[in-house]
């Protein structure tokens, strides 16, 4: 901790020196001025466009200003010139996102790759850069944070640890997903299971960096384990229930009887695996566009009913009660072609109407169709229940209850 302490005064000490102060109190007093600048509304006339400017342009205008002053009266303009090339690739940044990478990728997906891994590595590379302008990276690095689990941690080595985990938590899904792509083209796997692919390949990639970060940091492996024994009687009555779900995650994964892009029965209601994690799996649910998330433990203590397993085509039923003086001839007849008509019902395997019981107030029909996705049933079967209520209105029918 001295180290860092020295390392720190020796920053403090370079930033109060003259030569700094007046490299960065003009490029400091140029970005509050035209940070008040934009807050005024929008010129007009000829100078209008500069209001539509990014901030870095006219920023990295002022900066090469100041550096030419500086030169040109005999002072030094390092740092200056090292904002400038901060700036400069900032604005590169920008033009990489919204004129290359939003022709490629969608909108949710080039936020997602811009917010969690494009501008944290270029905040990364800025505070690098700027702490070895203002000192010695290579002595901060070997700044000693003491012994851990019989290790002698450095400052370098966890920071360089920290962010290779925050790589393989934001950026593993990339090559887990061109990996399980290439098998799906070479080995003609389906969809489920190139996405169930996907997700263990994540979970391997992470658990040799985990691997990989331990080794680095110099971890004594005996004591690892000696703690491990220990924690285990936590996990054993702690949070069993986590543990549980992790090891069924897994299992799930392995076993496939549960993949990403299946559709199944929850709480009565069709719904989409849309994700399965190590403790819950995420569910969508298509009739209020709700995302339900699932302790994985749950399919192992309940039964599942899958529509996508071997195939994703549905057999649907809707039953019906008509008045006996209606001819059931007429009334199958009359349904069938109703469903037919539809174009969401499948045309093989055909329609079928079925007079299923007699009555002395009423006849009770059920008509079967299939349709493609599982998850359209109730709005395809709202549609049938209008289209039979006009058809028969339209024919002088009592309409069915």
């Amino acid at each position: 901790m001295s180290t860092f302490l020295t390392e720190l005064q020796g920053w403090l000490a370079f930033l109060q020196r003259p030569a700094v102060l007046q490299q960065l109190l003009p490029v400091g007093l140029l970005l509050l001025a035209l940070t008040r600048l934009r807050r005024l509304p929008r010129g007009g006339g000829r100078w209008g466009w500069l209001w539509d400017l990014p901030l870095v342009v006219p920023l990295l205008a002022g900066e090469l200003l100041v550096l030419l002053v500086l030169l040109g009266l005999g002072q030094r303009g390092g740092l200056v010139l090292l904002l400038g090339q901060i700036s400069l690739a900032w604005l590169l940044l920008r033009l990489l996102e919204r004129q290359l990478l939003a022709r490629f990728l969608p909108p949710q997906l080039l936020q997602l790759l811009s917010t969690r891994l494009l501008r944290p590595l270029f905040l990364l590379v800025v505070l690098l850069q700027v702490l070895d302008a203002l000192g010695s990276l290579a002595d901060l690095a070997a700044v000693p944070l003491g012994v851990w689990f019989g290790g002698a941690i450095r400052l370098g080595d966890l920071f360089t640890v920290l962010v290779m985990l925050y790589l393989l938590l934001v950026g593993v899904r990339l090559p887990a997903a061109g990996v399980s792509l290439l098998v799906q083209r070479g080995l003609g796997i389906s969809e489920g299971s190139r996405r169930a692919l996907d997700q263990i390949l994540q979970y391997v990639i992470f658990s040799l960096g985990l691997i990989w970060a331990m080794g680095r940091l110099g971890f004594n492996q005996t004591g690892v384990l000696a703690i491990a024994g220990g924690l285990s009687v936590g996990l054993g009555f702690g949070i069993k229930e986590v543990f549980s779900n992790i090891v069924s995650g897994l299992w799930l994964l392995i076993e496939g009887s549960v993949r990403p892009g299946e559709v199944l029965m929850h709480d009565g209601e069709a719904c989409e695996v849309r994700r399965l994690g190590p403790r819950a799996t995420t569910l969508w649910r298509s009739g209020d566009n709700a995302e339900v998330v699932v302790p994985n433990q749950s399919f192992f203590t309940a039964a599942t009913t899958t529509y996508t397993r071997s195939d994703r085509m549905r057999r649907c039923a809707l039953h019906l009660a008509m008045a006996p003086s209606h001819s059931p001839d007429r009334i199958v007849a009359l349904l069938e072609a109703i469903a037919r008509d539809h174009p969401a019902v499948l045309k093989n395997p055909a329609p079928r109407a079925r007079l299923i019981q007699f009555g002395l107030s009423h006849y009770s029909y059920t008509i079967y169709y299939s349709i493609a996705d599982p998850l359209l049933v109730d709005s395809v079967t709202a549609d049938l229940r209008l289209t039979i209520c006009g058809r028969f209105s339209a024919l002088g029918l009592d309409p069915p209850a």
